[in-house]
């Protein structure tokens, strides 16, 4: 035992003669965990000695336990940052966090004694930190022995169990991973209405599985959460098998059928299951259910049966594939090549994936085809003399239709591109998305008749000589080459090409977003966008009102028509003044239960958590990048299963180290071992 007032062996004390110092009051103010003994004139640290008397370390001392007369306020910085500081803190929160759960049940305080092992939650840390870092689970052994090297109190304190071992770390991920979806369960149970996003990924054996999230809002704040649910693998099967899975996993976070508004499905693929009745399947259990299927970057602009029924399309992106293949391993110094070589990590294309690579969707990629196309041609006929290969796709390159297609992929891809972006916006405008699904169907529409700007001027840039041997026809050149295929036949049939394929993405976009789907937006962003409202007072009096009647009739489970059209007088006049507010700021002014409107208006606090639930948003589209990279990365590892899930969950979700509750996940993992629940991982 160290005596008051003295430090431990290795620590120096400032009682200097020569330069006398004295607390300073001002120091509490910046370390709220500083206490000073006014009798004794020592200083202490309250963090670490509440964790020394409730876990009974007496190895644990320190200077600030003991009482230090170095007033210095180097010293407490040093403190501050001390590991003996930071896990004081953490047995704290664990101590803190059980104290909260077991506050209803007074009873078990006398029964249970609480003891966290800084081992424990020294391993747990590691776990938690290697996944969200995507370090392999192989290297936890190495990474322990290393933090003992550096000294690790708790762990060089660790005494071996076979509970914690390097081995155990996929149990320990699904104690975690458990942790962090009960919080999910206690969010969508708080939650007034739920928002579901559905994604479909291909693994290295063409295995189909579902990553899912959920958007959520929060009575207490009117802030809105995203999660991840999982990643669920999907057996052979048609549109029900899709609906059943949703099924399946709403009833297991205990998802109400009533709750469910949104459903999006970020995924081409399932937007053809969708035509092919997924959205009636689930509408059938989810009376609320609006689907909004948004575009996301690379996602393929066509279902899948529209592309295989336009044949050239197949053809083309079979050309553009193997052109790819062919150069993108070639170091030569063409600029053309480096471009399509740039394109691949520019777009993270992985050309060993058995997933079909959409090109006609890749913007980027077409622009590289398009500026590189002189060069590939010349390239290709060089080869062609000994390369099948290169002659085949020599020959398709120089043909009009190749050429003039690309042209009409550069007029259509950026206008998708755009609409694309709106989407990933945090504080998105609902009010412009009814417009711009306009705008842009209608410019499709107008290009089958006067055709894109690219188009255009690819046609007028194209040098026409006459053909001696065959009267009446004539070639073409484009910026030097001539152009196969060119008859007023081949003309003709590029033109149909054109029609149908514009038809088809204009089709597409429009069942994405039908007109029951743009009207109801549009109405959220009449009645909750303050900036949509009219510029004087006098103009409000019939303002919103038709907009109005649509949401009451298409929720009117949940609203009191009558006593909503009743306040809406009122309504639109706070909302008048409240111009500076954002549609996202009000709506949360709204849900938040202990706020004046949310009293005042309970119909409109209803129809205002609706619209936050609403899956959009910048986090929403990070986290379903980020978790397509780790289904990626996963395929190399050969990972799959409730493990993958798991790993997939602490990376996306899991909070920062210093918020997570480790007690939680100690005991989640131990009960678990100890029941024998846990069903050993493929690794």
């Amino acid at each position: 035992m160290v005596p008051p007032g003295k430090k431990p062996a290795g620590e120096t004390s400032n009682s200097n003669k020569k330069c006398k110092r004295y607390f300073n009051e001002h120091w509490k103010e910046e370390f709220t965990w500083l206490e000073f003994d006014y009798e004794r004139k020592l200083m202490f640290c309250v963090e670490c000695r509440q964790a020394l008397v409730k876990n009974k370390h007496g190895k644990a001392e320190n200077a600030f336990t003991v009482g230090t007369d170095n007033f210095q306020r180097h010293a407490l910085l040093r403190h501050v940052t001390s590991g003996a500081h930071r896990q004081a803190l953490a047995v704290n929160r664990e101590q803190l966090a059980f104290e909260t759960r077991v506050r209803g049940h007074p009873e078990l305080r006398s029964v249970i004694k609480v003891e966290v092992n800084p081992a424990k939650v020294a391993v747990l840390t590691t776990v938690y930190w290697m996944a969200k870092e995507e370090i392999p689970d192989e290297k936890c052994s190495s990474l322990l022995s290393f933090q003992k090297f550096n000294l690790c109190q708790a762990l060089l304190a660790l005494e071996h169990s076979e509970y914690y071992h390097p081995g155990s770390v996929r149990e320990m991920q699904a104690a975690i991973a458990k942790v962090l979806h009960n919080e999910d369960r206690h969010r969508i149970k708080a939650s007034p209405f739920v928002g579901l996003v559905v994604d479909e990924t291909v693994d290295v054996l063409e295995h189909r599985s579902l990553a899912m999230f959920t958007t959520t809002v929060s009575p207490c704040n009117g802030q809105t959460s995203t999660a991840f649910l999982g990643s669920f693998e999907l057996p052979a099967g048609e549109a029900s098998t899709v609906a059943g899975k949703v099924g399946e996993v709403m009833r297991s976070f205990g998802i109400p059928t009533m709750k469910l508004t949104w459903l999006s499905a970020d995924s081409a693929s399932l937007v053809a299951e969708r035509l092919s009745r997924v959205g009636t399947a689930l509408t059938s259990l989810c009376p609320l259910l609006t689907e909004m299927h948004c575009l996301s970057h690379g996602s393929s602009l066509l279902p899948a049966e529209t592309i295989g029924t336009t044949e050239y399309l197949r053809k083309y992106e079979t050309t553009v594939d193997a052109v790819y293949r062919l150069y993108s391993s070639c170091r030569g110094e063409s600029n053309g090549l480096q471009e399509l070589r740039s394109v691949l990590d520019l777009c993270e294309i992985d050309l060993g994936s058995p997933k079909a690579i959409h090109w006609t969707s890749v913007f980027p990629a077409v622009e590289a085809i398009d500026s590189s196309w002189p060069t590939l041609v010349v390239l290709l006929e060089s080869e062609a003399e000994h390369s099948p290969v290169a002659r085949g796709l020599c020959e398709e390159l120089k043909k009009f239709q190749f050429v003039a297609f690309t042209k009409i992929l550069l007029d259509v891809l950026p206008i998708f591109q755009k609409l694309s972006r709106f989407f990933q916006i945090e504080d998105f405008d609902l009010s412009i998305l009814k417009p711009i699904v306009s705008a842009t169907a209608t410019t499709l529409q107008a290009q089958q008749s006067t055709s894109g700007q690219n188009l255009q001027e690819f046609l007028s840039e194209m040098n026409e000589h006459p053909r001696d041997s065959r009267e009446g026809e004539s070639r073409l050149y484009y910026k030097g080459i001539e152009l196969a295929n060119c008859s007023q036949v081949h003309l003709k049939h590029f033109e149909r090409l054109k029609e149908t394929y514009l038809e088809s993405v204009r089709g597409n976009l429009l069942d994405r977003f039908p007109t029951s789907v743009l009207e109801a937006i549009n109405s959220f962003s009449a009645i909750f966008n303050p900036k949509c409202y009219p510029q004087s007072l006098e103009d409000i009096g019939s303002y919103g009102v038709s907009e109005l009647n649509f949401l009451l009739q298409a929720y009117s489970r949940v609203v009191v028509s009558e006593r909503a059209l009743s306040d809406f007088p009122l309504f639109k006049r706070i909302v008048f003044s409240l111009s500076q507010l954002s549609f996202k700021d009000l709506c949360v002014k709204l849900v938040y239960s202990s706020s004046e409107m949310h009293e005042l208006f309970p119909d409109f606090a209803v129809l205002a958590a609706i619209a936050l639930a609403l899956p959009l948003g910048s986090v929403l589209a990070e986290k379903i990048s980020r978790g397509r990279e780790l289904l990626k990365r996963s395929r190399s590892r050969r990972m799959k299963g409730e493990g993958l899930s798991d790993l997939m969950k602490i990376a996306i979700d899991g909070p920062a180290i210093s918020e997570f509750d480790f007690a939680l996940a100690i005991e989640y993992y131990e009960s678990m071992r100890e029941s024998g629940f846990i069903v050993t991982q493929v690794k």
